[in-house]
């Protein structure tokens, strides 16, 4: 294959992905390199060890992380007696810190204020393979969301929260169906 048809076939996969991301189709190249022998995983329930206090966190990271691996479909979601497959999901920590200090100056006094704020959130998980009885893996991910201080702070903190839970769910996926 020469240089150029490479690039011709980069460009065309370029142009799929693009188009797969703007028409919201669920197909995924993603499944490529799950075992031929894994066809089921059960989910464990998300357990929440932060101490954090947010009340919905543990349903809304199970929803969300359930979702994804139904509209991936490169595993089917079961029951726990009939998996082939585990996927345990441990929150470890929750943090909501300033990002953003802007020092301001009025009548020769400067402050400092708080004009964004980072939600953090690190995830223990393990995937273990049932059938051959092996932790495939057992890692840590770790995500974050970026809110204002500004209008409804505590809107904004929830989809701050929101958005950090999306990319955990993104990167947990890829890596059970990738194996990255």
């Amino acid at each position: 294959m020469t240089f150029r048809n490479i690039i011709k076939s980069l460009r065309v996969l370029f142009v799929i992905t693009l188009l797969n991301n703007f028409i919201g189709c669920n197909y995924s190249f993603t499944g490529s390199s799950v075992p031929p022998h894994l066809e089921t995983i059960y989910i464990a329930p998300v357990k929440d060890r932060s101490g954090s206090g947010q009340p919905d966190l543990e349903e809304k990271f199970n929803n969300l992380l359930r979702q994804k691996f139904i509209d991936d479909n490169s595993l089917r979601i079961s029951d726990k007696s009939e998996a082939d497959a585990t996927l345990d999901c441990t929150v470890s920590s929750f943090s909501d810190a300033p990002e953003v200090v802007q020092m301001q100056s009025e009548n020769d006094v400067s402050s400092e204020n708080v004009a964004s704020r980072r939600i953090k959130l690190s995830v223990k998980v393990t995937y273990k393979d049932l059938v051959k009885k092996i932790t495939i893996f057992d890692k840590a991910f770790s995500d974050y969301g970026d809110y204002t201080n500004e209008g409804d702070i505590l809107q904004a903190r929830s989809e701050a929260v929101e958005e950090a839970l999306e990319k955990l769910t993104e990167d947990i996926l890829l890596g059970v169906v990738s194996n990255w």
